[in-house]
């Protein structure tokens, strides 16, 4: 492992950014002693790094913090205790010409808004789940796969 990622590891958060996916692969491995999720993206990686150097450097959520999250997990409420909708409104709302990226294996996949529509590769599709299903070859939620669902 080079010195420049030793010293990232050591507690420079921002330099997390600058790590390609073969140094990130490599930190994590350092990090957590595993490999990481086989379709991780670089960006995910990155976060999830700088992260986990927070927590060894500063400590991680206080114990009356991880139970009340606990417990929102457990009975379906909010922190403040609201009860959480079954269905969220997304609050993104895509205009024609908005451009989405998303990048899968390796890959950078990038949609483009039509009016009605979308359009990756030059081929027209009617939802962006239809494009996740392109791409991923399995059932996704399209706006959850590029990141506009809210949950």
């Amino acid at each position: 492992m080079n010195s420049a990622l030793l010293s990232i590891i050591g507690g420079d958060i921002a330099a997390f950014e600058t790590l390609d996916r073969e140094e990130c692969i490599e930190a994590w491995r350092k990090q957590s002693d595993r490999e990481p999720p086989k379709y991780v993206s670089v960006q995910f990686m990155r976060r999830t790094l700088a992260y986990e150097a927070q927590v060894k450097a500063h400590g991680g959520h206080s114990p009356a913090v991880r139970r009340a999250l606990e417990r929102s997990l457990k009975d379906g409420r909010k922190p403040n205790g609201k009860t959480r909708p079954a269905w969220p409104a997304s609050p993104v709302t895509l205009r024609p010409g908005t451009h989405l990226v998303r990048e899968w294996n390796g890959r950078s996949y990038q949609v483009e808004v039509l009016e009605g529509g979308f359009q990756m590769d030059g081929k027209r599709y009617r939802s962006l789940s239809a494009i996740a299903r392109k791409i991923t070859g399995a059932h996704w939620s399209g706006p959850r796969f590029f990141g506009l669902d809210a949950s």
